[in-house]
């Protein structure tokens, strides 16, 4: 174990002045907790009137590509961060790429006298299209990035045909949305007067096929259990439920609903567009025709580890947009070490993995309830009008409970109290 992950591992039972304190000793970070002014607020959308607040917390013990991270993760639901981490710490190093990421834009015509033509039209001016794209974005491409490649496509339904102009476009460490929408605008008139047809729509997609992130994993069984036998069990028990997923479609959309659980709490936590996320993970379960579990587990021939693997296409930022004004996005880059794009989008991929494992392994062992009812104790404390004082006392009585619900918990909360 790392000396930071030592230092971490009693982190849940510190106070939360003092897990703010260890933070500041392990890593000097700036001023904490940071806050989100209503000033600034105010510039991100229309007609604020106030913050609304999510708990963010830290899940340690990941290693992913050999190196050590503490993650900010934002979520409302008990039991995420901590199946995070306990799973992070289960299946060790975690392997992760990202080959390239590229964003795909769409200028959409109808009323196009000839697809076939047309086509051919966007073939033959495809280096010129390209060019003038670039022109739209001199910054991106004095950075290295910028439009990368041009190509058409036709579509056919009873109300009419469509010629689609793709644009894939690299936007460095940016989210690139804005850019690129900024492109597709600007080379929209000149595709409409060299194919003369009608514009219907120039957008960048949120299904970025070309930003694929890969991870993989190799568990030793005997993190699943100090018996051998007892282990591959459990690692079989895994394997048919990561099966049974690519047969059902609602386990499959269950399954990816827990990986999401931990993708989504990073992305919210760095200030990248979640919804952006949800909507390419979930095209990207689809793409066979059948949605499909974005991860897979197997048990390896020599029957001595359980394999993961995810793959799913991420693409966020680190500079630009929301993050560039946000506070407490700005502090969680720097909690990871300030990772570029791909780098980040990779950290969320193993964050996934791992919440995933942890996920399928608590279902076909103790069951999901265990564990996220224990840390449902407290949110039920809370909502039957505990106060910060008695939570801590209510939750053992619950825990006690083979059911536990608001009636038990209000019982139990007037006992207390006439106790004291």
């Amino acid at each position: 174990m790392t000396p930071i992950f030592k230092q971490f591992r009693n982190y849940r039972r510190l106070s939360i002045e003092e897990r703010r304190e260890m933070l500041q000793a392990m890593k000097h970070y700036s001023v904490f907790p940071p806050v989100l002014s209503d000033e600034i607020a105010d510039q991100m959308i229309e007609n604020f009137t106030c913050n609304y607040q999510l708990p963010l917390g830290i899940a340690g013990d990941f290693v992913i590509n050999d190196k050590d991270y503490l993650v900010p993760m934002v979520t409302e639901e008990p039991s995420v961060i901590a199946a995070a981490q306990a799973g992070a710490r289960r299946i060790g190093n975690i392997v992760v790429s990202l080959d390239r990421k590229e964003l795909i834009g769409q200028v959409v015509l109808s009323d196009v006298e000839s697809l076939r033509d047309a086509l051919e039209i966007i073939n033959t001016h495809e280096d010129e299209l390209l060019e003038l794209a670039k022109n739209f974005s001199p910054s991106m491409v004095k950075r290295g990035g910028g439009p990368v490649k041009i190509w058409a496509d036709t579509k056919h339904d009873s109300i009419g045909d469509f010629l689609v102009v793709y644009v894939s476009f690299d936007a460095q460490d940016a989210m690139g949305a804005n850019a690129l929408n900024t492109i597709l605008e600007g080379i929209s008139p000149r595709i409409q007067q060299l194919v003369q047809g009608s514009s219907l729509m120039s957008i960048l997609s949120n299904y970025t096929e070309e930003s694929v992130v890969k991870g993989r994993v190799e568990i030793p069984l005997i993190q699943l259990h100090r018996n051998q036998k007892r282990a591959l069990g459990i690692a079989r028990q895994i394997e048919k439920a990561s099966r049974f997923s690519c047969l059902d479609v609602y386990r499959a959309t269950t399954h990816n609903k827990g990986i999401m659980n931990g993708i989504d709490a990073v992305v919210v936590a760095t200030g990248n567009d979640w919804r952006a996320v949800e909507a390419g993970a979930h095209a990207y379960a689809s793409r066979s025709g059948n949605y499909q579990p974005l991860t897979l587990w197997q048990v390896s021939d020599d029957e001595k580890f359980l394999i993961g693997t995810i793959e799913l296409p991420i693409n966020v930022g680190t500079v630009g947009g929301t993050l560039a004004v946000h506070p407490v996005a700005q502090w969680s880059l720097e909690l990871l070490g300030n990772p570029n794009s791909q780098e980040l989008a990779e950290i969320i991929a193993a964050v996934g993995l791992a919440q995933n494992f942890s996920a399928v392994r608590a279902l076909v062992t103790d069951g999901i309830q265990k564990g996220h009812m224990s840390l449902q104790a407290r949110s039920l404390s809370l909502q039957v009008g505990a106060t910060v004082e008695e939570v801590p006392r209510l939750v053992r009585r619950l825990r006690l409970e083979p059911q536990m619900n608001q009636e038990s918990a209000r019982r139990f909360l007037e006992e207390i109290r006439h106790e004291q």
